[in-house]
């Protein structure tokens, strides 16, 4: 069997680490930011979209089967599955929108500042 052996001057592995971050403490003091990555409008977006691709299908599939369908499950379940359409193309129009504002604002400040 082959072993490695470790010489006394030469540093280990755990060795090497616990000197990278006593230098790195010593050093500077690193300030950690607090803000979350993605903004509160775009999490309260999604929480909407992700309530609205929940209740929407299964209430319109509720709704329909008993009032506008009288019984047929197979043209509720369409529309539910219509509806669930909906919501995510809606979804998606709303990123879209927001993607292009977000562009739009960087080519105004980009405007300004030459």
């Amino acid at each position: 069997m082959a072993t490695r052996r470790i010489i006394s001057t030469e540093k280990t592995i755990l060795d090497k680490d616990d000197d990278d971050l006593s230098s790195a403490v010593a050093g500077q003091q690193q300030s950690s930011s607090t803000a979350p990555a993605v903004p509160m409008d775009v999490i309260l977006k999604l929480l909407a979209f992700t309530f609205a691709m929940v209740v929407v299908p299964i209430g319109s599939y509720f709704v329909s089967v008993g009032t506008i369908f009288r019984g047929n499950s197979t043209y509720a379940g369409a529309l539910a599955a219509i509806m669930a359409n909906v919501v995510l193309v809606g979804y998606v129009i709303v990123a879209m929108n927001e993607d292009q504002s977000d562009q739009l604002e960087a080519k105004k400040k980009g405007g300004k500042k030459d």
